[in-house]
C-alpha cells in the first residue's frame, strides 16, 4: 500500500477516516519557514500535504496564493530548492516518534517547471526526495499520457482534477486516475469562499458511478474550503477536504513565525472532522 492510500483511511488503523489535506507554497516566506509549517501541519493532524512549486503565472490561483508565489520566487525558491525542501521534510519526519514518516507529500505545479526540468529527471527527483504525487492544474486530461509514462515507473501518482465543467469527461478521468481525485468545488480560481454553491455531492456520485468507488480511489474536495463547518459538510460525502488559501493567508499574516498558527488551525480543522465522524 502506498502512502497516499494510507492517508485516506485505507489502513486498519484508520478505517473510514476523513482526511485533511493542507497546502503551502514552497519557499513562502522562506524554505526554512515552509519546512517548519509542513512538519507542524503533519504533527497537528494533516493526513497529506500539498507543496506548491512557485511559478510566475499560476493561472488557477486567486490573489492569496498568487502573492505567495511572488514572495517565494523573490526569495529564490526555484524547483531544485523545493525538491530540497521535500527531502528535508521527509528526513525530519523520519526522526520524529510515531508514524509521521508515512504522511504523503504531493507537489502542485504548473506544467512549465516540470517540462523545463525534464519529465524523467523531475520524477526521478520526486522518488529520491519522498514526493508521492503531483497535481498539474494546467495539464489537460487528454495530454497526460507522456507524464504518466514518466511518473508511474517512479511510483509517483499523477493526480487528476474533476471540475464542475467536467461532466462529459468524468468517466475517462476517473478510470485513468491514480492516487486520489481532486474534486474542484467551485468555478474560478482558488480562494476563501463564504459558501460552496456547487453540488459537489453530485459530482462525486458521478465519479463513483463511473466505476471508481471509495474502495478503489478516494475523492478529496478543494477550492474555497476554509471553515470547520464547510469541511464537516463536505466530508459527509467526500473522503477528504483540501485547504490552501486559508493556510497561505495565515502564513502571510505571521511571516516571522507562522508554524504555530498554522498548527493551531490544522489541529482545529482535523479535530472537527474527527468529531463529526464520531
Amino acid at each position: 500500500m502506498g502512502r497516499i492510500a494510507g492517508a485516506f483511511g485505507k489502513s486498519a488503523a484508520r478505517p473510514g477516516g476523513k482526511s485533511f489535506i493542507g497546502f503551502v507554497t514552497g519557499g513562502d516566506p522562506s524554505i526554512e519557514q515552509s519546512e517548519a509549517c509542513i512538519v507542524e501541519m503533519i504533527r497537528s493532524g494533516a493526513d497529506l500535504v500539498e507543496i506548491g512549486i512557485p511559478f510566475s503565472d499560476p493561472i488557477a490561483e486567486g490573489p492569496v496564493i498568487q502573492g505567495a508565489n511572488i514572495r517565494a520566487l523573490k526569495a529564490g525558491a526555484g524547483v531544485e530548492k523545493i525538491f530540497g525542501l521535500a527531502g528535508s521534510v521527509r528526513e525530519k519526519l523520519r526522526s520524529l516518534p510515531g508514524n509521521y514518516h508515512d504522511t504523503p507529500m504531493v507537489f502542485l505545479s504548473y506544467l512549465n517547471p516540470v517540462f523545463r526540468y525534464g519529465y524523467d529527471a523531475f520524477f526521478a527527483r520526486c522518488a529520491e526526495t519522498g514526493v508521492d504525487g503531483i497535481i498539474i492544474p494546467d495539464l489537460p486530461f487528454e495530454e497526460q499520457g507522456e507524464l504518466r509514462r514518466a511518473a508511474a515507473p517512479r511510483g509517483v501518482d499523477l493526480i487528476s482534477l474533476v471540475a464542475p465543467t467536467s461532466r462529459e469527461r468524468i468517466r475517462k478521468i476517473a478510470q485513468a486516475a491514480s492516487g486520489f481525485l481532486y474534486i474542484v468545488s467551485s468555478l474560478g480560481v482558488t480562494g476563501i469562499r463564504d459558501s460552496i454553491e456547487t453540488d459537489v455531492k453530485a459530482i462525486i456520485d458521478e465519479v463513483r458511478n463511473a466505476g471508481i468507488g471509495p474502495e478503489r480511489l478516494p475523492c478529496a474536495v478543494g477550492f474555497g474550503i476554509n471553515t470547520s463547518a464547510q469541511a464537516v459538510e463536505i466530508a459527509k460525502f467526500a473522503d477528504g477536504v483540501i485547504v490552501g488559501s486559508a493556510i497561505v493567508k495565515i502564513i502571510d499574516e505571521h511571516r516571522d513565525d507562522p508554524a504555530p498558527f498554522v498548527a493551531r488551525y490544522v489541529g482545529e480543522m482535523k479535530a472537527a472532522l474527527n468529531q463529526a465522524l464520531e
